[in-house]
């Protein structure tokens, strides 16, 4: 699939959505949000603040009060989610199973832009993807034109494969060219897929090249590791660890105090592997035996995600691996973290927040309610430290200034 009918594609969907979505409420120059309760993205509780925005950043948490203000008074506000872990290309077809590099171009393009708008509405305004050249694209269309979508990084195509004979220089090789493709980071898969044993594909000595070139071109490094990988990847100085199922206590204390982020999955992706697993078996190596590995093993993720909440100093990023199917139901990993893991209300929802932009390198930028970030504003119709259910009940989307999502009994009125 070419990046041109993939960008020709992103852009006549922006067209349609942006026709779809005119009714839509869009934020001035300068706005301001009124809230009787907010979260600052840091762990903290703001009350009775007035959000002031001025050409796409918060101004102010005390602004003045304006005739037109968005009244949010009632609802949960809190910084815009980032979901560090989405793979926003994979998608099902026309069929209703995984779709397969035999697609239309354009097909495939219109699905990806339908992951983006429900990532979006669902409060994500920013999302990492690990890896397809086609997001390129995309990320480009909603960075540069104002295609409707969450802020997107993406690693373009992951490093994976038989690597074993792979030397150090050839591996650097590879980091440089996904430099040179424009990649926003590099995706390295150093265990093979838990559906066929989560076994080691590379060497301490390959991970130490992959990602000491990666800090060395400016891009930062996210493993895909199992069992004692985890360890090997955080002596390598990689910055992001996914998974890590299997991995001994011993493994992730390696990994605590080298500083790596950390993201297990427990709420969405095995879940819906198993809800949608006729749509998926027979494609791309998926296969019944490994569905049952994942649900057997399924203790296994939380088991890991427990004993990293309860390690001091872990640095946990919410990141979900959402695939084809789970879209637009990102949120099921705070309640899946709460639930199975022990994880605080507060502190799953800061994952999201400040911890999660520090991992991908955006910390002074998104995750905060503060002067000086941008305006990534979302609200909820409840209180998630009371109810983390409430995740689910997003009524207000605003990503750099402008409202995408306003539902409710104050949508469409301003105080005055």
């Amino acid at each position: 699939m070419s990046h041109k009918k993939i960008g020709v594609m992103c852009l006549l969907a922006a067209l349609l959505y942006q026709s779809g979505a005119a009714a839509v409420p869009a934020a001035e120059s300068s706005a301001v949000i009124i809230a009787d309760r907010a979260l600052d993205g840091l762990g903290g509780t703001l009350r009775d603040v007035r959000i002031q925005i001025r050409e796409g950043k918060i101004a102010s948490l005390r602004g003045p009060m304006e005739a037109r203000a968005i009244d949010l008074r009632g609802y949960t506000v809190l910084p815009g989610w980032i979901d560090a872990h989405v793979h926003i290309a994979s998608h099902f077809d026309r069929t209703g199973h995984l779709a397969t590099s035999k697609e239309p171009a354009a097909e495939a393009a219109l699905e990806m832009a339908d992951a983006a708008w429900r990532t979006l509405l669902a409060g994500f305004t920013t999302v990492q993807s690990v890896g397809d050249p086609s997001e390129a694209p995309l990320r480009d269309a909603i960075r540069d034109h104002g295609f409707p979508g969450p802020r997107l990084l993406t690693s373009l195509a992951p490093i994976e494969g038989k690597l074993s004979a792979a030397t150090p220089d050839q591996l650097r090789a590879m980091v440089r060219e996904r430099k040179a493709q424009g990649a926003d980071l590099i995706k390295i898969f150093a265990s093979s897929s838990q559906r066929v044993g989560a076994k080691p594909t590379l060497t301490q000595e390959q991970l130490d090249a992959l990602c000491s070139e990666a800090k060395a071109v400016g891009l930062r490094s996210m493993v895909h590791a199992y069992r004692g990988q985890v360890a090997a990847a955080a002596r390598a100085g990689c910055r992001e660890i996914e998974h890590a199922t299997y991995a001994t206590p011993e493994d992730l204390q390696v990994a605590v105090q080298a500083g790596a982020y950390l993201t297990p999955q427990v709420g969405l992706v095995v879940q819906n592997y198993i809800e949608n697993q006729n749509r998926y078996i027979g494609i791309d190596g998926y296969t019944v035996e490994g569905m049952t590995v994942m649900l057997r093993d399924m203790p296994e993720d939380f088991a890991v995600c427990t004993r990293l909440v309860q390690m001091p100093g872990a640095k946990m990023v919410f990141g979900t691996d959402a695939t084809a199917g789970a879209h637009g139901h990102n949120a099921e990993e705070f309640i899946g973290r709460v639930q199975h893991c022990g994880q605080s209300r507060m502190a799953a929802l800061v994952s999201a927040n400040s911890v999660a932009a520090e991992a991908i390198g955006l910390g002074d930028e998104i995750g905060r309610l503060a002067p000086g970030y941008a305006a990534d504003i979302i609200a909820l119709d409840g209180d998630p430290l009371q109810d983390i259910t409430a995740v689910r009940r997003v009524v207000f989307v605003m990503r750099g200034g402008k409202i995408y999502k306003w539902v409710g009994s104050h949508a469409g009125h301003h105080t005055g």
